[in-house]
């Protein structure tokens, strides 16, 4: 299964998806203007990575900033990797946040009250969080 790797802009995350490393991370601002058609490979991979996922997944956010539409597609995101889990996978939805962003701490919480998968939380500082 070949690596999906989209590079970030300034309102679109990066986004890197490798079965072969265990790489698994979206990180940065995500405010497209077709959040559906951006992210629409993203699901592309994941339909495919759901066939055979590996026995351990670690799917790792790292968001600064996502808009309404965005949070939508993340959720569907975690209901794939929901789907996996239930079918007998280890995932884990790891949640990176600055440690000045409540705001970013409460919508994993929220996130993780949606979907059976186990959560981790992981406080970062701004020098942490490239």
């Amino acid at each position: 299964m070949n690596e999906l790797k989209i590079e970030a802009t300034s309102s679109t995350p990066g986004i890197i998806l490798d079965k072969n490393s265990g790489k698994f991370e979206i990180k940065g601002k995500s405010f497209p203007e077709e959040s559906r058609s951006f992210f629409a490979p993203v699901f592309d991979w994941l339909k495919e990575y759901q066939k055979d996922p590996n026995e351990e997944t670690s799917f790792e956010f790292k968001m600064e900033y996502f808009n309404s539409a965005s949070s939508l597609i993340l959720l569907e995101i975690m209901n794939v990797l929901d789907a996996i889990y239930k079918k007998g996978s280890k995932v884990t939805i790891i949640w990176n946040y600055l440690d000045i962003d409540d705001d970013m701490l409460e919508a994993g919480e929220e996130y993780a009250e949606l979907v059976s998968v186990p959560f981790e939380y992981n406080t970062l500082h701004e020098a942490d969080f490239d």
